[in-house]
């Protein structure tokens, strides 16, 4: 998570924050109270749709008859505020300090956002957005992968050769130190492509060498014949 949140207050400007958002290219800010305890976030989309830029949406004149005197104040507020009370989001999905990754991504997903602030009682301690959440998570994928030995990679990549249909009578897996190394014949290119994704795509795999070619029509029937 990013640590170093960059934060505003309820009655901080729109033009302010506007400011904020370009100058440390980011997509939203968090608004806190004086206590630091957390009440909104503020993001790009909340400063679109403004009368000052002639993006303003006009709902339609049955949407305005159906709407409630509460809803209708609430989107002029949004539409003409100028303070970050005025257009934040209040209901803000949080997570806290100790989420795994898994959770996070899921809770990105589950309500569709880009960035979730990252909670430690009342207190803002940081924020994950989608960016974050892939870097953890290939951290994750590296470390796992640096515990595996050949053994397993090795039948990693034969069971995913068994899995695409590919005859290993004239192909050999040979793994060292992470490095798979594959040697032999095939019959089609369609199999040389899939035994190298098998091999690229086995976990603790940090390098394939492929050697594999392809077999010469004219000698396939004594290849495979009994």
């Amino acid at each position: 998570m990013t640590t170093n949140v960059i934060t505003v207050y309820p009655d901080t400007s729109l033009q302010f924050i506007a400011k904020r958002l370009i100058e440390n290219r980011i997509s939203a800010v968090p608004v806190v109270e004086m206590d630091g305890r957390l009440v909104g976030i503020v993001s790009e989309g909340d400063l679109m749709r403004r009368p000052e830029s002639s993006t303003e949406r006009h709902s339609s004149w049955w949407l305005f008859l159906l709407a409630s005197p509460e809803e209708t104040a609430r989107n002029y507020v949004k539409a003409h505020g100028n303070h970050a009370s005025d257009v934040m989001t209040r209901h803000v999905v949080t997570v806290n300090e100790d989420t795994s990754i898994q959770e996070v991504a899921e809770t990105l997903e589950k309500h569709r956002i880009k960035r979730v602030p990252v909670m430690s009682g009342h207190k803002l301690v940081g924020i994950i957005s989608r960016a974050n959440v892939i870097r953890g998570l290939a951290a994750q994928r590296t470390v796992t992968e640096s515990i595996i030995d050949d053994r397993t990679i090795k039948a990693s990549v034969e069971k995913a050769l068994s899995e695409a249909g590919v005859r290993r009578t004239f192909l050999d897996v040979i793994v060292s130190g992470g490095v798979v190394t594959l040697w032999g014949m095939v019959e089609t290119l369609e199999e040389k492509q899939a035994v190298r994704v098998a091999a690229e795509m086995a976990p603790g795999a940090t390098t394939v060498l492929d050697h594999v070619s392809i077999m010469s029509p004219i000698i396939r029937p004594m290849m495979w014949a009994e």
